[in-house]
């Protein structure tokens, strides 16, 4: 059967319930894999490291993994990634809610200064959006505009049409829409009531009515019958009474064998369902059994990505790529940095709650006189209100016990002293007391708080050693790595027999299953650029200031200045040579020049006005100044050009995006001449419909699908660094 990639809704509302123990845990930091895993890295008191994982690719879920089913961190977290550390980091997990019935999951974080709400949809092609206090978008990982619903930075979140959630409608109203159906009682089932095919096919199982049944042949006694089948399932849910099971199957497709629970070929079963209960409709496929249903769905995808490892290319060559171990390096030393701090501050709280226990000893008469005056007014029934005017009143006249009442809260039955420290230059301290218990108990309870966070502190030495431990692992998997290299290099090679061979490899980039990683560090990175199909540098100015700054600091006098007819185009030059080199007059060749100006005229207004083609026009430097005519003023980034212009007339908006991998590995764009040879996969725009983002995220997914090292593609080329290559409008992708 096939394998089970999307939670359901009854899945769900049982998740819902076992996420929402860890309200209060702390978020340390978001991550973003791909484009469509978030995990969010949480510290709970209790329980420690939590990962809250959130896929909405082709798979979706959402649960709380085992820390050892987490994939390291990625490299450059991507815009979304940067926006959710900056809003999360540091907030408290306040809770998560199903929406309706609806395959939608909101997540709620609280901070002092903001809170947060993260939306994760997992149906149709999936999404997460993070929203501010008023619901309104601050970032998704997908634009969408349709009809129905917005999804946009901007703009305020809107659900999508609410559904009729089968667990809770009445039986009439469970009646009426079986009765208007002109389908069968399972398929009805399926798509009128959102069960699925699968739960529509267990609820007439449990009910004892044939699935086929057409519904104006189902009589009432049946319907009754499955409305209390589904009514069960929900009162389980609700009530907790779970009992959650991973189904396997034998790689042959069968189910259990009886055996051992190998498949025919001696492989383990496979994976192909995780329920919160057992299923009658899976009673002949073997089962694994979990304490808690988020256990199960964490054990379930984490198996069924391991066994899709196994069916596909093999794992990328170590050797292929250095991983970041300096980065991961410096985390852990931050983490125990981080791990030293609290262990003081547990330190400090400690110790303030013995002193304050101390001292209602210390001032035992006063703290007494309080809470005894405090308990006969409240067996005298008198209101908290009156009770705090009449210890207002008190401390005007002078009473020590009333002076010492700075608090009072009926709600909660406190009292809150102000009791003065012991010595010359001791101050005062506050201690919340509980009105309905003597000092010694008040006392008592400050030492046990004492004992309790002192009891936190030794967690935290722990964590330390926990954490000490991983960094020794981080260095030794470093000196691992190290001496396989040195190994790796000094064995050599068979001599040059095979130079052709190896070559063709080389090159065959989009077949191997590991590309190595060798990262740029250009001075032209931060402007719009491109080399052109003759090796020659164009740049390009993002705005006013670097317009400014390419004219006054890099064009040189055997340079080339572009720019368009249109208004808002950015200054391009086509460089002769680089900033620190000496260069000799060029002869540009005609290709090279149409290139340059094709760049100039596809980063201007003609694009975002959704023309096909521009004009543009090239100068020589000494043409360019800043001096306007007499009378007239030049804006920022605006230049004054005088003499005769070369014009190019009716060049096409056209731009590539691709990935290189050689001699050096990142993302570039461009001229389609130029970007087409150079890159070993692309992908060309023109004018059109999609946001600047969508359409990155489109290339991304489009070139990552031709890449058999996916992780190659998500460390040089995400969607945020091709974003940087398209022009500000709409774009198509061209066919």
């Amino acid at each position: 059967m096939d394998q089970k990639r999307e939670l359901s809704s009854i899945d769900l509302a049982a998740l819902v319930t076992e996420l929402n123990r860890y309200e209060g845990a702390k978020v340390d930091k978001a991550y973003l894999y791909d484009d469509d895993l978030l995990r969010l890295k949480l510290r709970d008191f209790d329980r420690g490291r939590v990962e809250l994982m959130i896929e909405v690719g082709d798979i979706k879920r959402a649960h709380a993994a085992d820390p050892d089913h987490v994939a390291d961190a990625p490299g450059r977290p991507p815009n979304f990634a940067k926006m959710l550390r900056n809003r999360l980091s540091g907030a408290d997990f306040a809770g998560v809610e199903q929406y309706e019935f609806d395959r939608i999951l909101t997540f709620e974080f609280e901070r002092e200064d903001q809170n947060t709400t993260l939306v994760a949809e997992l149906f149709g092609q999936g999404n997460v959006a993070a929203l501010d206090e008023t619901g309104e978008v601050i970032g998704a990982l997908s634009t969408v505009r349709l009809k129905s619903r917005t999804v946009a930075p901007g703009s305020q979140y809107e659900y999508p049409a609410s559904r009729l959630n089968p667990l809770t409608v009445s039986r009439g109203g469970f009646d009426r829409h079986m009765r208007e159906s002109d389908s069968d009682v399972v398929r009805t089932l399926a798509t009128q009531l959102n069960l699925g095919g699968l739960y529509a096919e267990e609820v007439c199982t449990r009910a004892g009515v044939p699935k086929e049944t057409p519904i104006d042949e189902a009589t009432d006694d049946q319907l009754g019958a499955l409305h209390d089948a589904l009514s069960r399932i929900g009162e389980r849910l609700r009530s907790g009474d779970i009992d959650p099971r991973v189904y396997e199957e034998s790689v042959d497709g069968e189910g259990g064998d009886g055996g051992d629970g190998d498949g025919s070929d001696g492989r383990d079963p496979r994976v192909v369902d995780v329920t919160p209960f057992p299923l009658a409709e899976h009673e002949d496929l073997p089962s694994v059994g979990f304490d808690s249903f988020n256990a199960a769905v964490d054990e379930y995808f984490h198996r069924l990505g391991g066994e899709e490892t196994e069916e596909g290319e093999a794992p990328a060559d170590a050797s292929a790529s250095r991983p970041d171990f300096e980065e991961e390096i410096a985390k852990q030393e931050r983490i125990i940095e981080q791990q030293k701090g609290a262990i003081e501050g547990f330190e400090e709280q400690a110790q303030a709650e013995r002193e304050r226990a101390e001292l209602l000893y210390a001032h035992y008469d006063l703290v007494d006189e309080v809470i005894s005056t405090v308990r006969e007014a409240r067996e005298n029934e008198v209101p908290w209100d009156e009770i705090e005017e009449t210890l207002a009143a008190g401390a005007e006249r002078g009473i020590p016990a009333a002076e010492a009442v700075v608090g009072v809260d009926g709600g909660e039955g406190t009292v809150t002293v102000e009791l003065e420290e012991e010595g010359d230059d001791g101050g005062t301290v506050t201690v919340e007391l509980d009105a309905s218990e003597g000092v010694e108990v008040n006392a008592d309870r400050l030492y046990r708080e004492a004992k309790r966070v002192e009891g936190k502190k030794e967690g935290a030495k722990e964590a330390i050693e926990s954490t000490r431990e991983e960094l020794e692992a981080v260095k030794e998997r470093k000196r691992e790595w190290e001496e396989q290299q040195a190994a790796d290099d000094g064995s050599g090679g068979d001599g040059g027999d095979n130079e052709e061979e190896d070559e063709e490899y080389e090159t065959d980039w989009l077949a191997r299953s590991s590309i190595p990683i060798r990262s740029p560090d250009d001075w032209f990175e931060r402007f719009r650029w491109f080399h052109t199909s003759t090796g020659y540098l164009v740049i390009g100015g993002r705005n006013a200031d670097q317009n400014e700054e390419l004219v006054k600091k890099y064009m040189s006098k055997h340079d080339r200045f572009f720019h368009t007819q249109a208004h808002g185009g950015p200054v391009t030059l086509l460089k002769a040579a680089g900033p620190s080199e000496s260069a000799d007059p060029v002869d540009f060749s005609e290709e090279t020049l149409r290139e340059a100006a094709q760049f100039a005229v596809s980063y201007s207004s003609d694009w975002k006005d959704g023309r096909g083609a521009g004009d543009a026009y090239m100068v020589e430097p000494d043409q360019v100044s800043k001096t306007p005519e007499s009378g007239e003023y030049i804006e920022k980034g605006s230049f004054v050009i005088r003499g005769d212009r070369t014009y190019f007339e009716d060049v096409a908006c056209r731009i590539a995006v691709g990935v290189q991998c050689e001699p050096v590995t990142r993302a570039i764009g461009g001229p389609p001449s130029a970007i087409v040879d150079r890159a070993a996969a692309h992908v060309t725009f023109e004018p059109g419909m999609y946001a600047q983002n969508d359409a990155a995220m489109m290339a991304y997914r489009n070139l990552k699908e031709r890449f058999n090292d996916k992780s190659f593609v998500r460390k040089v080329a995400s969607a945020d660094q091709l974003q940087e290559f398209l022009p500000p409008g709409g774009s198509d992708i061209v066919d």
